[in-house]
């Protein structure tokens, strides 16, 4: 049996960790680093950083935020936002991250996840999906939930998959920020279609959202922000009550 994942989401802003709703209306909620190192502290698996400005600027300025943690924080690094070219992950990876999440470039040219995935490795890969329901089904959307591709997210991932991508981080963009729980209609079509690990995102509120996820579909990895940036629970919390649910966790 697999033995999931908690793993912190840092969504920064120049050098500030920010939250919104829905991607949008971001406020600041503190400094990368301090929050990195706490959430390290209280058992985090991963850490996944995401720059929140990255598409408008068309770059990915977390280079030097993701030296400084990889000094300190020993748990993979996943990092996302402006990841436009091979050139791109290589700065990235040679910062200290582990691997690289791409959603715009990916979508603009699918090609770009096979020539990536050659070059560092299907492991390194993260495709990132931005899921939106409208009339004919969830649409995956770039420039963090702004603008609608041209691809429907079930059909789209298996795609990526074929291409290279080892693994999937799905945010639902519907749910994110609301703490209402997570969008379990979603990742439940995505998980029965998605053969590489699936870490989902968007609307944990409290412990029991996240124990309510992995009690409804079997997944790998849970990413989670809005909950642990204003305290509703930490990662020793979650973990704990999972683990009295018999649900394994990494410790």
């Amino acid at each position: 049996m697999i033995k999931i994942r908690i793993i912190p989401r840092l969504d920064i802003k120049n050098d500030t960790v920010v939250k919104g709703i829905h991607l949008e209306g971001l406020r600041v909620v503190g400094k990368p680093g301090e929050m990195a190192y706490e959430y390290y502290r209280q058992g985090a698996d991963e850490l996944l950083y995401m720059d929140a400005v990255a598409s408008l600027y068309e770059r990915n300025s977390l280079t030097e935020i993701i030296k400084k943690a990889a000094k300190r924080i020993f748990v993979p690094l996943t990092v996302g936002g402006g990841i436009r070219k091979l050139e791109d992950i290589s700065d990235t990876l040679n910062s200290g991250a582990d691997k690289v999440a791409i959603n715009t470039a990916a979508i603009r040219n699918p090609e770009f996840i096979r020539e990536a995935s050659v070059k560092y490795g299907s492991q390194c890969i993260v495709l990132s999906v931005e899921a939106k329901k409208t009339t004919s089904g969830w649409i995956a959307y770039t420039e963090t939930g702004r603008e609608p591709s041209k691809y429907n997210v079930l059909e789209w991932i298996p795609q990526a998959i074929k291409l290279g991508a080892g693994e999937v981080l799905l945010t639902s963009v519907d749910t994110d920020g609301t703490k209402g729980g997570f969008d379990t209609d979603l990742i439940k079509a995505v998980a029965s279609i998605c053969s590489v690990p699936l870490i989902v995102c968007g609307g944990a509120g409290s412990s029991d959202d996240i124990l309510n996820l992995f009690n409804s579909v079997s997944i790998e990895a849970a990413a989670v922000g809005t909950g642990l940036h204003y305290e509703h629970f930490t990662i020793n919390q979650v973990k704990t009550l999972l683990g009295r649910h018999q649900i394994k966790v990494r410790h």
